[in-house]
């Protein structure tokens, strides 16, 4: 099935439905060559949104995706490409944890050298900052667009108030307002999407580009027996990630999600990520993989979204209690 297309929002720009991001994986499991040959399966697959986060790796994950880019020699006018800011990779108080000015544009203009990019075409608030005044922080990324180090800007992981505050502000002196939000969303993490930003969607066009499709990989049933070796949760620094892996009652869970995806003739992953694209107000589902077989997995979701009939989502909705 070849790849579908969305607006993000109200914006102009339309996202593949099926996008890549390289939290976690890249520097942790994946090197440049590796990184390669996922960027080039995705690409081939008619993905054009690449999502990537000053953070991911200490800065390190950006470095390999531009490299990865420029050995594969895309044209500019290819593809989407993003990054969020708000831990910061410096101590300090002035640059981690937060969304000051001089942080944000300082991080901005670092991302685009560690990227070898004249411009990315999304920047977003990684979190919210309770103690920056919003002003400041929407002027800043507006002059980053003004700057042309950025071509839109949203947030991530903000609640409904604080995208609308932030909107707001922007309407009222003119800045570019927020366009897109990036939230978690899968089948055990619904209610912000569904609920919180019910109203967003036609007051303002805001898009999404949903992060955790796969639950961090719960939702691919590789975790029913335990966390297997060379697996995400069983990277070091990760065992919080492993605790929630193994969480007997939502893989129990998962296991009816099986028979489900077993009757649809796909995998578990294939019919959660699927289920996320079927949702109207997602723009774009990110995927992750480590290897490209992952990549070639991934895809195939689309095979799956004309199965999601309603009595199969309504029986989805009855496993997960939703």
């Amino acid at each position: 099935m070849q790849m579908q297309y969305r607006r993000l929002g109200h914006a102009g720009i339309k996202v593949s439905v099926l996008s890549f991001g390289s939290w976690v994986t890249f520097k942790n499991q994946v090197d440049v060559q590796r990184a390669i040959e996922c960027l080039d399966a995705a690409k081939q697959a008619g993905v054009n949104f690449f999502d990537n986060a000053e953070a991911y790796a200490g800065g390190e994950s950006e470095r390999i995706m531009g490299q990865a880019i420029r050995e594969l020699g895309w044209k500019r006018h290819e593809f989407l490409v993003s990054s969020k800011y708000f831990w910061g990779l410096h101590d300090g108080p002035n640059t981690s944890n937060t969304l000051n000015r001089k942080y944000l544009l300082e991080a901005i203009e670092d991302s685009l050298d560690r990227f070898d990019l004249d411009y990315l075409d999304l920047v977003y608030c990684h979190r919210p900052d309770p103690e920056t005044p919003i002003e400041e922080t929407v002027r800043a990324m507006s002059d980053a667009i003004e700057r042309g180090w950025a071509l839109y800007w949203g947030t991530s992981e903000w609640s409904a108030d604080e995208i609308r505050a932030a909107w707001d502000v922007a309407d009222r002196h003119g800045w570019h307002k927020p366009v897109v939000e990036q939230p978690q969303y899968n089948l055990f993490h619904r209610r912000r999407v569904e609920k919180e930003y019910a109203r967003l969607y036609d007051d303002i066009g805001l898009g999404t580009t949903i992060w955790s499709p796969l639950a961090s990989g719960l939702l691919t049933g590789k975790y029913l027996d335990g966390v297997p070796e060379g697996s995400r949760g069983a990277l070091e620094g990760f065992g919080w990630l492993a605790e929630q892996l193994t969480n007997e009652q939502q893989n129990a869970i998962v296991r009816q999600l099986k028979e489900v995806a077993d009757e649809l003739e796909c995998s578990l992953a294939q019919l959660a990520l699927a289920w996320c694209a079927k949702n109207p107000h997602v723009s774009t589902v990110i995927t992750g993989a480590s290897r490209v077989e992952q990549v070639h997995e991934n895809m195939r979701a689309l095979e799956v979204l004309p199965k999601l009939t309603d009595d199969v989502l309504d029986r989805i909705d009855e496993i997960t209690q939703a």
